[in-house]
């Protein structure tokens, strides 16, 4: 018995200096775990600041267009989150507003592959694919994104101009619609719906749209400039003067607006209004040759109509100075070289007509008109050379 409790005795002593070891283990461990994992935490902490000031660097630099810091930047919040949806995404859109396009097209697809749901990474796959010229793909994009978000007129009209540009002009038409439907307001898309409707000959239906597009936008040059040739085109042409009259209001800085309503008043016949216009584009633009030779122009046509010879030496008074400019082109030539020809200077004529047909591109007029004045001055071979070539130009016999 005594040796049996000796032994209970002495198994006893152990178990409890194991337990009086023990404790002391079990507190070290445990503290080591809980430095790890405060560690841990502190790591992920400090990684998600430092990648959401890299993302907040490169919103900075791409504000200031500075994009390749802003590359960089997204780069290294990616090198921290490799699975961050945002940094793909504005990398991808930095990649694409520096034309950098397969790069673009490769941030952009993961970016919509991490978060499916995203619409913007579906636009701007659009977007790039647009500027590369696959309408269709960009197309593809935009149809998709309207499964996400189908009231959205923008990317309704972004659909419509790839169709448009894809020659799918009915299907821009109906994209069109549904835009304004969404966004009467919507300038861009009543003009897009109106050139639209024109190439499929609609041309009346295109008169409202595009009407209504100048009327929410006074100053859309383009919806004027459309709205001015149909008005021409339908024989509708006082209107397609108020339209040439508004662009010349919009852009007084180019000559060329008044000079366009100019020549619109000569063909209506309205020779006086058109010399009037003219006069103040001159005014306005003093070294201008286009004005010149539009007022030089109209004064041969008030001339030829008239037989009226003051006219003529109108239009030598209006086309001498802009012919002897080294610059001169072959329309101003000719048409200095035939006011020459109707103030019975032949010879002067056949020079400056010579002139007229060696600058590129050539008015086959100035053919007809030298070989005119050479046969006046009777220069057989010259006017015999200068009536075939006006023949080949122009496809008479």
């Amino acid at each position: 018995m005594e040796v049996w409790d000796l032994e209970v005795g002495s198994w006893e002593l152990g178990v409890t200096i194991w337990h009086v070891i023990k404790r002391p283990v079990v507190l070290v461990a445990g503290v080591a775990a809980l430095v790890a994992a405060t560690t841990f935490v502190w790591v992920e902490v400090r990684q998600e600041r430092e990648y959401r000031r890299l993302v907040l660097v490169g919103d900075a630099a791409l504000a200031g267009d500075q994009t390749y810091g802003a590359i960089e930047a997204f780069s290294g919040a990616l090198a921290l989150k490799p699975d961050s949806m945002v940094a793909y995404l504005k990398r991808g859109d930095t990649y694409r507003r520096r034309g950098e396009y397969a790069a673009a097209l490769r941030d952009l697809r993961e970016a919509a592959a991490l978060d499916p749901t995203a619409p913007l990474p579906i636009e701007l796959l659009g977007d790039v694919n647009s500027a590369m010229g696959r309408h269709e793909r960009a197309a593809e994009h935009y149809q998709h994104y309207l499964l996400l978000d189908d009231r959205a007129p923008r990317i309704v009209y972004k659909l419509a101009v790839m169709q448009f540009r894809a020659g799918q002009t009915a299907q821009a038409a109906e994209s069109l619609r549904a835009a304004v439907a969404l966004d009467d307001r919507f300038a861009e898309a009543h003009y897009l719906l109106g050139m639209s409707l024109r190439a499929q000959q609609r041309d009346e239906e295109a008169l409202g749209a595009l009407t209504r597009a100048a009327s929410l936008n006074p100053a859309f040059i383009a919806a004027r400039e459309e709205l001015a040739d149909l008005y021409a085109g339908l024989g509708r042409r006082r209107e397609g003067i108020e339209q040439l009259e508004a662009l010349a209001a919009l852009e007084p800085g180019r000559p060329e607006r008044l000079v366009s309503v100019g020549l619109a008043y000569a063909a209506l016949g309205q020779r006086e209004a058109a010399v009037l216009t003219l006069g103040r584009a001159a005014e306005r633009s003093p070294d201008s040759p286009v004005v010149y030779a539009a007022l030089g122009r109209v004064w041969l046509e008030t001339a030829a109509a008239r037989s009226d010879p003051i006219a003529v030496s109108k239009a030598i008074e209006a086309l001498q100075p802009i012919a002897s400019r080294a610059d001169a082109t072959s329309e101003t030539l000719a048409l200095y070289g035939r006011a020459l020809l109707r103030s019975g200077d032949a010879a002067a004529a056949e020079r400056t007509l010579q002139q007229a047909v060696t600058r590129a591109p050539v008015d086959p007029q100035a053919f007809r008109d030298l070989a005119e004045a050479a046969t006046r001055l009777g220069h057989a071979a010259i006017a015999r050379d200068a009536s075939e070539r006006y023949a080949i130009l122009t496809g008479s016999s």
